[in-house]
């Protein structure tokens, strides 16, 4: 059974499993989820996340909010494999691979409003978990035909051999909150009704071959500031370091539920290797001890434009006006994202993101054993 913790992970790795199993490789990665790993599926669909998004890394706009890489590109790193290209990108795209249909704004459970309006993606789970039903049986009809086919579309055993990683729920507890619910609401109602689709999605994933997963947990998201700026908090209600524990304690309601959905799908899906991560305590310690890790800003988002965190939810990063005719960039980032955990109010900077993979991977080399 494969619960991984910072505290664990690594001693677990490698004096468990390295000495009785060999390390695991995966020939493909399909991921699926919301912006913490969106590699530009929500770009692809709705314009291009622009400047200064990717400015660490490639030196461009990527699709990703965030300065630079993100978790899902550190895993293709470790495993030898190319980023992931969107499902939803058609423009120089390849899936020989794996393939990712995370966007930005994905919910688990779909909302009933629009992108334009709320910014919460109309590919919420099931949407991601039917478009890869699709594009697992299209891509063998179209790969049958030869050719340039077989460099551009994975093999048929890819699927079966692949890891399927998943990192969502974040957006359906804020939208709870922007709903106007309150936090017994949402943990009383919507929780049970989210991890119940999160089970179904799973399910429909092994179904269609998918046999190693490595799901994370959701992140504190009462340290992020677009969370702080927009609910009614008392000054009670933030912990040492700033975060709003009311916020944070529903994350954690919610990974509680996700922990006892893995362990039911462990028991259900016989052939299934799943490893659930732990990266809600990974993160919430780097906003505890933010400097210790060499950041010198820790709620404080990098790229923005005014207020306490440098957030503003209608001013954000990127942002452009029109001043005596011309347009200005005032969404700015700031001159050292590396020293910045946060990098929009929202997401988190490549820097960051580094490190929480460093405090994972270990555990990558043993999520095709089970226990």
């Amino acid at each position: 059974m494969h619960h991984l913790t910072p505290d664990n992970i690594i001693e677990y790795g490698k004096k468990k499993l390295y000495e009785t199993h060999a390390q695991c490789h995966f020939p493909a990665i399909f991921n699926f989820g919301d912006s913490n790993s969106d590699t530009g599926g929500l770009s692809a669909a709705f314009g291009q996340a622009g400047p200064p998004h990717g400015i660490t890394f490639p030196g461009s706009p990527a699709g990703r909010y965030c300065d630079g890489r993100l978790v899902i590109d550190f895993i293709a790193e470790n495993f030898g494999l190319p980023y992931l290209s969107p499902f939803l990108d058609s423009v120089g795209s390849n899936f020989s691979h794996g393939a990712n249909f995370a966007t930005a704004g994905s919910p688990i459970r779909a909302v009933n409003t629009t992108f334009r309006r709320t910014g919460y993606s109309p590919f919420s789970l099931d949407v991601q978990a039917v478009q890869f039903s699709n594009f697992h049986n299209r891509s063998q009809i179209v790969r049958s035909r030869g050719g340039i086919y077989t460099t551009m579309l994975p093999e048929a055993n890819s699927f079966s051999k692949a890891l399927y990683t998943i990192d969502i729920g974040q957006n359906d507890l804020t939208a709870g909150y922007f709903a106007k619910k309150t936090v017994k609401e949402i943990g009383t109602t919507d929780v049970p009704e989210l991890i119940s689709q999160f089970k179904t999605a799973v399910t429909n994933i092994y179904k269609e071959g998918g046999r190693y997963f490595w799901i994370h947990n959701t992140g504190p998201i009462g340290c992020l500031a677009y969370v702080i700026e927009w609910f009614p908090l008392h000054e009670s209600d933030f912990d040492a370091h700033g975060c709003a524990s009311p916020l944070n304690h529903l994350a954690q309601q919610f990974n509680d539920g996700l922990s006892q959905a893995v362990t039911e799908l462990r028991a259900s899906l016989s052939e299934a290797a799943i490893t659930y991560v732990d990266v809600y305590s990974i993160k919430y310690e780097l906003f505890a001890h933010a400097q210790e890790h060499g950041f010198s800003k820790s709620l404080v988002s990098c790229c923005g434009y005014g207020g306490k965190y440098n957030y503003n939810r209608k001013t954000g990063c990127g942002k452009k006006i029109i001043v005596d005719g011309k347009e200005v960039l005032i969404g700015k980032s700031c001159d050292e994202p590396d020293k910045a955990i946060v990098w929009d109010g929202i997401h988190l900077t490549q820097a960051a993101n580094k490190i929480i993979f460093g405090k994972i991977a270990a555990g990558l080399s043993m999520a095709c054993h089970k226990q």
